[in-house]
């Protein structure tokens, strides 16, 4: 079973992504936290893919990645609003977070600090750095890297033909815009049974490519 991974960082669609996915009759994981939920799931998205997705590619030699990008105005408000709500969770260490969720984020916005996420220049920064590593790494793989901004009206045809899904009309069809305004419990509100858990009873594993 080939895996597809939404290596976009936080806030630029990956709920929409994975929404279409389930519609489109993948078994998906938006964040994938134990060896279970890597095994059962098509799909995975978010934490911890926008992190590892190196060590991701070398342990699923036959993987599809999908790079999600977004302009920084629309972006950067939004990941400083999640982010400074986040905050307090991400850096207790009496509980917060689980240690995946805290890893992957004090990672990609390093040197992580309550002072440098309300600093636009330094969000931006982080932006920038995932996107040139990211591009760099994937340079020459168009038959396994597909990137996208999923408000462009294109984006959903070209994510279908990336994955070599035919006969179906995309006219009209395009990602569905889910956690607008600041909200991020539109995964959890999707009833599907495609949909896989990404923790065993709020229990993480340690996770099968690290």
């Amino acid at each position: 079973m080939t895996k597809v991974f939404i290596i976009g960082l936080p806030r630029t669609g990956t709920t929409s992504v994975c929404a279409a996915m389930l519609e489109l009759g993948f078994k998906v994981a938006h964040t994938a936290y134990t060896d279970r939920a890597f095994v059962e799931a098509q799909v995975i998205a978010d934490t911890p893919i926008f992190c590892d997705y190196q060590h991701l590619d070398k342990a699923y030699p036959d993987a599809k990645f999908i790079y999600l990008t977004r302009t920084m105005d629309k972006w950067l408000p939004s990941i400083q609003q999640l982010l400074v709500r986040m905050h307090t969770n991400l850096v207790r260490d009496d509980g917060g977070f689980n240690p995946i969720i805290k890893r992957c984020y004090q990672e990609i916005f390093a040197p992580y600090s309550l002072e440098n996420i309300h600093n636009i220049e330094f969000l931006a920064h982080c932006y920038q750095q995932h996107e040139r590593q990211v591009q760099t790494y994937f340079q020459g793989r168009e038959n396994d890297f597909l990137s996208i901004d999923i408000s462009l009206n294109q984006s959903y045809a070209e994510l279908l033909c990336f994955l070599d899904i035919k006969n179906k009309d995309t006219k009209g069809l395009s990602f569905k815009k889910l956690n607008v305004g600041g909200k991020v419990t539109a995964w959890k509100d999707i009833k599907n049974e495609l949909k896989v858990d990404s923790t065993n009873k709020g229990r993480v594993t340690k996770l099968p490519y690290l």
